[in-house]
């Protein structure tokens, strides 16, 4: 059947535009593809190549190829001749790495997807792709995104889903015409502060990561959907307060004080407190601040100040993960720790 539909296109010659051999348990490609230099899109996925023939290169016409579903392991050099290339599907191979110079060519590649491989790392060159608009590279092994991929300045749509990334460059801030990012099932625990100049950005899905704290200015983001179900944003439960007390008591600054000793394991209170009762039952009443980690007596807000988040945003229905409102780091935990904290509760 193969062959019958190759004959076909062979006899076309020139005129011949689109040639699909999908699901055809090809082994090797055909080497008479230099006969079609009018071939507009190659259809070769679902099959059992394991390498791309040098004849390809002769297809300078080409617009799209997918060779998905094969047995390729690497990104084949030969794409570079394929100068009009728009859009490539390496997609369910065994890609392992990019062949040297295969991204030289490919200046006019608007989307690349390379799901399901075995990638653990990105070359410098992947900022030759000047045209790219969407990247996919889901289900892979990459540890790290880099910050080359920052500068590719047509990005629009970003899928890095089922990886092992731990963080994300602060070069992602030049992706200015980003629109969506998926980060699904990684290991993230932060994003950088440059995030929250991707104005550009409306759809963004963090869930299955670590992530509990998020920068300053990020409820300034024009997001349209955002999902975060699967981070531990509330493994520390925050206090509501309607109203913070303008002067404490003297009994809630000398509680604060014992509580935090006693965490820290003063040899002295812990030796004291226990001949003073009354004190022992009045301090089992603190709770912690979920922010900053110390010790209260009273419900109060020192810490934190409440801002609603956007009118746009299109929030994950895991209720119980809902971020009802947005906590921002105002004065006791931004002196401890730093100024890009940024937290969520559910209130």
């Amino acid at each position: 059947m193969a062959e019958r539909l190759l004959v076909r296109a062979l006899k076309g010659g020139k005129s011949t535009k689109i040639l699909t051999l999908n699901g055809k348990k090809i082994t090797k490609m055909p080497s008479t593809l230099e006969k079609l230099p009018g071939l507009k899109t190659l259809d070769l996925q679902n099959n059992l190549i394991p390498k791309v023939c040098p004849e390809i290169s002769t297809l300078t016409q080409l617009t799209a190829l997918n060779l998905g579903n094969n047995l390729l392991e690497e990104v084949p050099e030969e794409v570079k001749y394929l100068s009009s290339l728009k859009k490539l599907h390496l997609f369910g191979n065994r890609i392992r790495r990019f062949a040297s110079g295969a991204c030289d060519g490919l200046q006019n590649l608007i989307l690349l997807n390379l799901n399901n491989n075995q990638l653990s790392w990105i070359p410098e060159e992947v900022r030759r792709l000047k045209s790219l608009t969407y990247l996919s590279i889901n289900h892979n092994q990459l540890a790290s995104i880099p910050r080359e991929l920052c500068f590719l300045e047509n990005l629009s749509e970003l899928q890095l889903n089922y990886n092992q990334l731990i963080c994300i460059p602060e070069e992602i801030k030049f992706l200015k015409m980003l629109q969506k990012l998926l980060l699904v099932r990684n290991n993230i625990d932060v994003l950088p502060e440059g995030f929250c100049d991707l104005r550009n950005l409306r759809t963004l899905d963090i869930a299955g990561n670590i992530i509990q704290i998020f920068p300053p200015g990020f409820q300034d983001l024009k997001l349209r959907e955002f999902y975060c179900e699967g981070n531990p944003l509330f493994l520390k439960q925050p206090v509501n307060a309607v109203k913070q007390e303008e002067v404490w008591s003297l009994q809630e600054i000398t509680s604060r004080f014992i509580m935090n000793q006693l965490a820290e394991k003063n040899p002295f209170l812990m030796q004291a407190i226990e001949w003073y009762p009354e004190v022992r039952s009045i301090i089992s009443q603190g709770r912690k601040c979920a922010v900053c980690g110390k010790s209260f007596l009273t419900i109060w807000l020192e810490c934190v100040e409440f801002v609603p988040p956007s009118k746009n945003w299109k929030i994950s229905r895991n209720l119980h993960l809902v971020p009802l409102r947005v906590l921002i780091c105002s004065y006791k935990c931004f002196n401890q720790r730093g100024p890009n904290l940024f937290g969520i509760a559910q209130v």
